[in-house]
């Protein structure tokens, strides 16, 4: 597996060229392509290995635009934001997943970056090399794939960057395209300032938090804390603090039960609490 960004070095061209020699399928991050380059295509063809080029979309004309098709998507659609990126979106979007179907309602999540679907995230897209103009449109699509292939009754959708990150579009294309009924806001109380940004300060969750619900026709119905730098009496500080000024539930998707998570999205969804008494 290739590097998560940025571009092979001589040395890691020679590793991988090593790798496909020994008959190893290759799965790239990376926004190069290894598919199209002539030298790994051929060593690839001549060991009869695999190159997966996780981030490549498909060909311009076979590119959706955005349909407005979500409103056929029935069941609450909920995407997991943050306050800046890695902080933890995809976790917490893939224990929630997981805690809704564990306690017996069917959840779908929706990779959309190249770690998510290579950690085998079902349906998905790599936002990040998808041509603006078909964002919004791309993700959409899948999310009504994912509706009409599994009948869930939730869709998790990973966010990406932050809404309020100048780095990122990201956050952008997924509210437009998701629609989301809600939205599962991570932070990290302790990072001072923006991953890779020494200069840019953390927001504060209000401000992030009236940023998404003011950019988007959405809600944010729960705030999740990445514990770093933390200790188990600061986390538990924090989800009182955070609970008692922003008047949504907190947890901290590691640290505390993954039913946190549930109670906050049957809280949301009255709706879903009553399928779980019906199916009982």
């Amino acid at each position: 597996m290739a590097p998560a960004s940025g571009m092979l070095s001589s040395h890691e061209r020679g590793l991988v060229l090593e790798a496909i020699d020994l008959g190893m399928n290759v799965v790239n991050g990376l926004h190069e392509f290894l598919s199209d380059d002539p030298v790994f295509a051929a060593a690839s063809a001549a060991k009869n290995v695999e190159i997966l080029d996780v981030r490549k979309p498909r060909a311009k004309k076979d590119l959706r635009l955005f349909s407005g098709r979500i409103k056929d998507v029935t069941c609450p659609r909920i995407a997991v934001l943050g306050t800046d990126c890695a902080i933890g979106k995809r976790t917490t979007a893939t224990i929630l997943t997981r805690a809704l179907n564990d306690c017996g309602l069917k959840a779908v999540m929706v990779g959309t970056g190249q770690t998510g679907l290579i950690q085998g995230a079902r349906y998905g897209v790599a936002l990040d090399a998808v041509p603006s103009q078909f964002c919004a449109g791309e993700l959409e699509a899948t999310i009504v794939d994912a509706f009409e292939s599994e009948s869930p009754d939730v869709i998790i959708i990973e966010g990406q960057g932050a809404l309020s990150h100048p780095a990122y579009s990201t956050s952008s294309f997924i509210l437009r395209g998701s629609c989301p009924d809600a939205v599962v806001l991570q932070h990290a109380p302790e990072r001072t300032h923006r991953c890779d940004f020494e200069g840019m300060p953390m927001p504060l969750p209000a401000a992030e938090i009236n940023l998404i619900q003011t950019f988007s026709d959405t809600k944010v119905i729960g705030l999740t804390i990445n514990h770093e730098n933390m200790t188990d009496d600061e986390v538990d500080m924090a989800i009182t603090l955070y609970e008692r000024e922003l008047g949504i539930p907190a947890t901290d998707s590691l640290a505390r039960s993954p039913e946190r998570l549930v109670e906050m999205v049957l809280a949301a969804f009255p709706e879903l609490e009553i399928k779980l008494t019906v199916a009982a």
